[in-house]
């Protein structure tokens, strides 16, 4: 049975001289898998073109009881994304979200709401004329709110510790438990305001920014076993001052 889904590729792994396996995260039936030719036709380029990370497609399926792989039979671009293939920031970025999501999302259930929420970002992201310096972090902030992490922000009181083990602010650091002193949880709070809209206003230097990105990479660790060792946040690191 084939099915129209839209989707959001994430990655493209090298499988075997003539096949790759693209995982696309689709808005019906969550991550899924495909077996794809490599080719040298055309025809087999032009679709390898939208299987790079980040694309957004339609695609029809074929899902197949009991199978890991399911059949790729047509695919259609979506949303142009030039300005992120062409340029360099934004494809550093577009390569830090696409890596982390290949980890982070597991699902093969569809979420709406994750869904959007990432196929929005990434328009955001291509449409941006500059500004960008904080875009993965506001992402990454806000991500948390899909994924079930948020932190518990009612918690919060200036001078209080976060804890990050249980996503609350407390009055004391929390023995056994990973915390952060007062004046780092309090820049947690601080990105609860932050917003694509807004995010150039937030003034932040590289080590500030550098260190936002462990951390919250730290938090997403803590409560998802499956993120590994990321390549991508090292390059993020070295781009904006």
């Amino acid at each position: 049975m084939y099915e129209k889904l839209r989707g959001i590729v994430l990655n493209t792994i090298r499988y075997s001289d003539k096949h790759n396996i693209v995982h696309i995260y689709t808005d019906g039936r969550g991550l899924m898998s495909f077996a794809v030719p490599l080719g040298k036709t055309q025809s087999a380029r032009m679709r390898n073109a939208m299987l790079m990370p980040l694309s957004l497609v339609t695609i029809e399926a074929g899902v197949r009881s009991g199978r890991d792989l399911a059949l790729l039979r047509e695919i259609q671009r979506n949303y142009p994304l030039a300005t992120i293939y062409s340029n360099p920031v934004k494809n550093a970025i577009a390569l830090f979200i696409s890596e982390l999501l290949t980890h982070v999302i597991q699902e093969p259930e569809g979420n709406e709401y994750l869904f959007r929420y990432i196929e929005q970002s990434v328009q955001l992201l291509e449409q941006m004329p500059g500004q960008i310096a904080n875009f993965h972090i506001c992402f990454l902030f806000h991500l948390g709110a899909h994924l079930g992490i948020q932190p518990n922000l009612e918690s919060y009181q200036e001078g209080y510790w976060f804890d990050m083990t249980d996503g609350v602010f407390a009055a004391s650091a929390v023995r056994g438990h990973m915390n952060l002193q007062p004046q780092e949880a309090q820049v947690i709070h601080l990105l609860s305001r932050m917003t694509f809209a807004n995010m150039s206003f937030f003034r932040f230097n590289r080590d500030e920014r550098n260190r936002m990105l462990d951390v919250i990479i730290s938090y997403y660790r803590l409560h998802n076993a499956a993120i590994g060792t990321l390549r991508s946040p090292d390059i993020l690191k070295q781009l904006f001052i």
